[in-house]
């Protein structure tokens, strides 16, 4: 009943309505903007305790045995339950985490018991129904996903077909959808037809409202989305960082290749995105076409580092330069960004182009490794070192539970401005004071922790810290 309890997202439908397709999708979102999410298929736990598959006369309702398998809930206490001392612990600190319940749950039978265990647990419950009565839709989805599933290896593709179709009238003889009435209680969206309607109840919280705002932003429309940076800049030369400066002689070289690249793409409904720095608009400035300026695509603000190279941020800001290395991802410029800031700026970006076709965004480095990241489902330790070189474009095509990359690089030569992760080590230097080192360690990990500060040769014995 805590505003903040976490909600369990449970996907309802028939098979071959691109229920895992959302459920995989909203996960990567709501880990991309920060909250933790994991899903969970009940498709993998029935393959797990069947070791086989047969026919579709495994889900039939008269089936008694497979039945009893199938309404098996142990799995849900086995993984949703803070079973231990541990687990309860991260329960109660992780009060944003979201749990995914990929499954048909297409009784209320089903979903009662689903209900009355998150009543139990402390959860939310948040449905989210698709429904499509779209043939060519229905077998566009089999046609990608379900016949390379397990159940169907080496067997034949039309057999498979036949079988599947089967198990889907086995899951209509007992499926009774979310009802407007009955479940009017209840907090859900349905999905109908991919996206051409949408139909919402009772949401409860933020959260449940940004789930709602990215699924009626989505959709499954084939379409390729290509990303690059600018062409090199004459900072880039010089190996500063930020600033805004305009295209080097090479950097010239390369926008006029990209937009011979893109012409030979034949896109003719093409939209083109750049930042507000002079360095993209420069680039986009020999596709030839109209393009959109977006602000909040600009370059990471690195505040007072600003136009200096690394070597002069370590010379001046040394204690800035560690803790950057330390924790990249949440690490903010002084008067700057961190890349978590990054990450909720471009946030509008990534709606956008969920709505969108196909696109081309010329923007920088650290904006370009937040785009990537979410569209590859790296994680905030991956992100800060993606790497996005000059001069490259990528095609990204999305399938059916991921993204396909294509990495294109358009022949003109550019520094290289990638800088590697590097090795940090465990021990301190003996100059540090006993609450630099105190807060040269909190940047380690921004949560609860407990510190045994060990002193050097030249430093004065001290105490264990705790550090709320």
């Amino acid at each position: 009943e805590f505003t903040n309890s976490p909600t369990l997202i449970v996907m309802v439908g028939l098979p071959a309505r691109g229920k895992t397709y959302i459920s995989k999708k909203l996960t990567r979102y709501l880990n991309w903007i920060g909250v933790s999410t994991k899903a969970f298929n009940v498709g993998e736990y029935r393959r797990e305790a069947t070791r086989s598959y047969n026919s579709y006369e495994f889900f039939s309702p008269d089936n008694t045995e497979a039945m009893e398998i199938r309404n098996g809930h142990s799995w849900l206490h086995d993984h949703f339950n803070p079973s231990n001392i541990r687990d309860y612990v991260h329960y109660q600190i992780n009060l944003d985490c979201l749990q995914v319940f990929d499954a048909t749950n297409t009784t209320p039978e089903r979903r009662q018991v689903i209900l009355s265990f998150a009543k139990d647990n402390g959860y939310k419950v948040f449905f989210v129904e698709s429904i499509c009565d779209d043939p060519e839709i229905i077998a566009e989805n089999i046609k990608q996903v379900k016949l390379t599933s397990p159940d169907y290896t080496d067997c034949d593709k039309e057999e498979a077909l036949v079988d599947f179709l089967k198990r889907i009238e086995c899951y209509q003889q007992t499926y009774i959808p979310l009802d407007d009435d009955t479940d009017r209680n209840l907090s859900y969206i349905k999905i109908f037809n991919v996206g051409s309607r949408y139909l919402v109840n009772k949401v409860q919280d933020h959260i449940q409202s940004r789930i709602v705002y990215y699924l009626m932003n989505i959709h499954v429309t084939p379409r390729s989305i290509y990303l690059c940076r600018h062409g090199e800049s004459e900072l880039n030369l010089l190996g500063r960082i930020g600033g805004d400066p305009g295209l080097s002689h090479r950097g010239t070289k390369f926008a006029s290749a990209l937009g011979d690249y893109m012409r030979d793409q034949s896109i003719s409904d093409l939209k083109v995105w750049t930042s507000h720095m002079k360095r993209t608009i420069q680039t986009a400035e020999f596709l030839g076409v109209q393009y959109e300026q977006w602000k909040a695509l600009n370059e990471i603000d690195a505040g007072v580092c600003e136009e200096m190279t690394y070597e002069e941020i370590q010379e001046h800001f040394p204690e800035e330069f560690a803790l950057r290395d330390q924790d990249k991802y949440r690490y903010r410029y002084p008067k700057g960004e961190s890349y978590e800031d990054l990450v909720h700026r471009l946030e509008p970006v990534i709606m956008e182009l969920e709505r969108q076709e196909n696109v081309l965004v010329i923007c920088h480095q650290a904006a370009m490794r937040c785009l990537l990241a979410y569209f590859l489902n790296k994680s905030d330790d991956e992100l800060p070192y993606l790497k996005c070189p000059l001069h490259t474009v990528l095609k990204l095509t999305p399938i059916a539970y991921g993204c396909k990359v294509e990495s294109v690089f358009l022949n003109i030569e550019a520094v290289n401005t990638h800088r590697d992760r590097p090795e940090v080590s465990c021990s301190f230097t003996c100059n540090k004071s006993p609450i630099r080192e105190l807060t040269y360690m909190k940047s380690l990990r921004p949560c609860l922790m407990t510190f045994l500060l060990i002193s050097c040769s030249c430093m004065k014995p001290i105490e264990t810290a705790i550090v709320a």
